[in-house]
């Protein structure tokens, strides 16, 4: 009998690798925008097949590019959880994995009759169960971690167990930086960083005509994690000093955040920048919004694992300002050159400061992103994410 590997040494067409992709949200995150991209330029040999716990744009998205979806309900008081309540304390854990047993073998059973060559997650919640799932199915498992496994950015409790089970549950473990990789000490991740699709790029900073009045704009959920506040505060600063300036809080709020977001509108409110800051809710066209902004900001207080909107900030042209550390750095100040102004994190002064400079020096701040332009075209294509991630579903397929 042939291998998988005999097959292709032999010259013949690659057999087809059958994937199941795990990912337990359908809401339309980074991490699932990115996996949309990765399965839109897929290789001819890769067959994928998603599974999902839930229900929602995700799986529209899914059904409209004609990949095969199944989904696996998960109750919602587990899929609402987020990563900061998710194994907050050991006695936590314990009554979580006790909750979730059920579809931990609900998940194991399907993946028995779709017997696929690799099982591959893309969520922290997929990771967990859907590695359990896959061991007691008997399929090899890929992890995709989107998430920096760190203290500052996860329960103790769940990092120490994460880091854990990286280095013995999945046959491969693939992170969007090395920001993320030096979070799994002792395990050879693969980097694949999240890639911008074609149809996103649009002109050089040169070409483009930036908007007057000058527009700041912040794009991302809604979220204590990406700095709405912070970002808040900052313009008050930079109003004081640009006070033709306006400013855009570009999302809504996601997985419970409904509290923060009025704790945001509260400090609009508090500094008297209600008439300056727009709130425009979710949008479908990031690239839109981004056309219209002088300056796109990222306010991450925490590090962050990569930075997608920085990227796409970069590819329309828009100079960009965001907090440094984490992947950020990897994006905003590759080689230590500067593609990007680096502000502290949870420091308003500091991002007010950064701001100030990039609309009181449009020729420096075109410059930059000329350069950043070019960086991000070369460095982040998604068929480079694509390349690499099939690599290793190949790998693991073949045994290797």
């Amino acid at each position: 009998m042939q291998t998988r590997a005999h097959v292709e040494a032999s010259g013949h067409a690659p057999v087809p690798v059958r994937v199941v992709v795990l990912d337990h949200t359908a809401a339309l995150g980074g991490a699932e925008l990115s996996l949309l991209r990765l399965l839109d330029v897929a290789p001819p040999d890769i067959v994928a097949h998603v599974l999902l716990f839930a229900s929602g744009r995700l799986s529209d998205a899914l059904s409209e590019r004609h990949v095969t979806t199944t989904v696996l309900p998960l109750t919602s008081r587990i899929n609402e959880t987020d990563r900061h309540s998710a194994g907050a304390s050991h006695l936590q854990m314990v009554t979580q994995a006790v909750a979730v047993l059920p579809h931990v073998l609900r998940v194991a059973r399907t993946l028995r009759r779709l017997n696929p060559d690799i099982v591959y997650t893309t969520s922290l919640k997929a990771d967990l169960i859907g590695g359990l799932a896959a061991v007691l199915a008997g399929k090899p498992l890929v992890w995709h971690i989107h998430d920096r496994i760190s203290p500052d950015y996860l329960p103790g409790p769940l990092v120490a167990l994460l880091r854990s089970l990286a280095s013995h549950l999945p046959r491969r473990v693939i992170v969007n930086s090395q920001a993320t990789a030096d979070t799994l000490p002792g395990v050879a991740a693969v980097i694949a960083y999240p890639g911008f699709s074609r149809d996103q790029v649009g002109p050089r900073p040169g070409e483009r005509t930036p908007p007057n009045p000058p527009a700041v704009g912040l794009i991302g959920r809604i979220s204590p994690t990406k700095g709405q506040r912070e970002f808040v505060r900052a313009a008050a600063i930079v109003h004081d000093t640009i006070p033709e300036a306006r400013f855009r809080i570009i999302g809504s709020a996601m997985f419970d955040q409904a509290p923060y977001e009025r704790e945001v509108r509260d400090e609009c409110a508090r500094l008297g920048m209600e008439e300056f800051i727009e709130f425009t809710g979710f949008v479908d066209d990031p690239a839109a919004q981004l056309d219209a902004l002088t300056v796109c900001v990222h306010a991450s207080p925490t590090p962050e694992p990569f930075g997608q909107v920085i990227v796409e900030a970069m590819i329309r042209g828009v100079p960009v300002v965001a907090t440094s550390g984490g992947g950020v750095d990897e994006i905003v100040a590759p080689d230590d050159d500067l593609l990007g102004w680096l502000a502290r994190p949870s420091d308003p002064d500091s991002l007010a400061s950064a701001i100030i400079e990039a609309l009181t020096q449009p020729e420096e701040a075109r410059r930059r992103a000329e350069l950043a332009w070019e960086a991000a075209i070369r460095r982040f294509p998604v068929e480079e994410t694509a390349r690499v991630v099939s690599e290793v579903w190949r790998s693991v397929a073949r045994g290797r």
